[in-house]
């Protein structure tokens, strides 16, 4: 919950003014808060055209097309504003307002069904990890949110493991923990050989290499180290 639409539109021009720095096979995607998605996206299209390099992502969304769901908002909604991808599950939507797994099963169905790719959010809690259920719990977890759907549809989404005691807090999984983890991620359904892995959890410039260097490790889900355009095109850089 950052940036209004002009602290959006400001922070876009930065990053399309640097990301040229990026290396071209890096994909790089930004994900606004709702209010922002209209301002950042005419901004992305008016700096770097429809085929620009960044690609606009929303936080979260209903999986109905429309009803009675105040505050809510829908697939229709999101791809009308340019939106591609959609964060789901993410561990402080399911800590603090009670989205469960069966939430984000549906709501990853809808998202492919309108043609957005869902990046579904995993992880574990302090007491699962000391309890040695971390990769049970995660892969359950995966299980849950891609049940129903066919391999070719698995293919489409993106998976992002955030091990939840390390968010926000400076801690750290360890690369080779973490790599361990999306591993059994990769091979619990079929389908999922290819898909982007994207590890979460207080990654900066300073880390992030030590997680992308590690086989399974596709990128990464950033949240405070993203919020400057200058720290998030250098951890892109060092992700790269």
């Amino acid at each position: 919950m950052f940036k209004t639409a002009r602290e959006a539109v400001e922070y876009i021009a930065r990053f399309v003014e640097l990301v040229p720095l990026v290396p071209q096979h890096v994909e790089v995607i930004v994900c606004p808060p709702f209010t922002a998605l209209d301002a950042a996206g005419v901004a992305l299209r008016q700096m770097q055209g429809d085929r620009g390099r960044i690609k606009l992502g929303a936080q979260n969304m209903h999986w109905s097309e429309n009803g009675a769901f105040t505050g809510e908002i829908s697939a229709p909604m999101l791809l009308e504003l340019g939106v591609r991808y959609v964060i789901l599950g993410h561990s402080e939507r399911r800590q603090y307002f009670g989205e469960t797994d069966e939430y984000v099963r549906l709501k990853t169905h809808a998202a492919l069904e309108a043609g957005l790719t869902p990046i579904v959010a995993v992880g574990e809690s302090l007491a699962l990890r000391e309890d040695g259920k971390t990769e049970d719990h995660v892969v359950a977890q995966v299980r849950a949110a891609l049940e129903g759907l066919n391999p070719a549809q698995i293919a489409r989404t993106v998976i992002a493991y955030e091990p939840i005691w390390a968010i926000g807090t400076g801690k750290n999984c360890d690369p080779k923990d973490a790599n361990a983890v999306m591993q059994s991620i990769r091979s619990c359904l079929p389908g999922l050989q290819g898909v982007p892995i994207l590890y979460g959890g207080s990654v900066k410039p300073e880390n992030i290499a030590q997680y992308t260097s590690q086989p399974e490790i596709d990128g990464g889900l950033v949240g405070g180290a993203s919020l400057s355009p200058d720290g998030f095109v250098t951890l892109a850089r060092e992700a790269a």
